[in-house]
């Protein structure tokens, strides 16, 4: 499952962690994609990945 969002193409991007001593590492913020099932405007229904910022904001219609 790729961990793109399909509404508003949120991806994975890449930043650092640092910690309290500041010693740096690379790490990756990821999305939180879920696979739901939706409805489309046509009426059709099917599955689609969707992060939760989205699906909280009501971008999307659950079928």
């Amino acid at each position: 499952m790729s961990k793109v969002c399909e509404v508003c193409g949120k991806a994975p991007s890449a930043g650092r962690s640092i910690s309290h001593s500041h010693r740096v590492s690379n790490r990756t913020f990821r999305p939180n994609v879920q696979k739901i099932t939706i409805k489309e405007a046509n009426g059709h229904v099917r599955r689609a990945n969707v992060c939760t910022s989205c699906m909280k904001a009501g971008k999307v219609d659950r079928a």
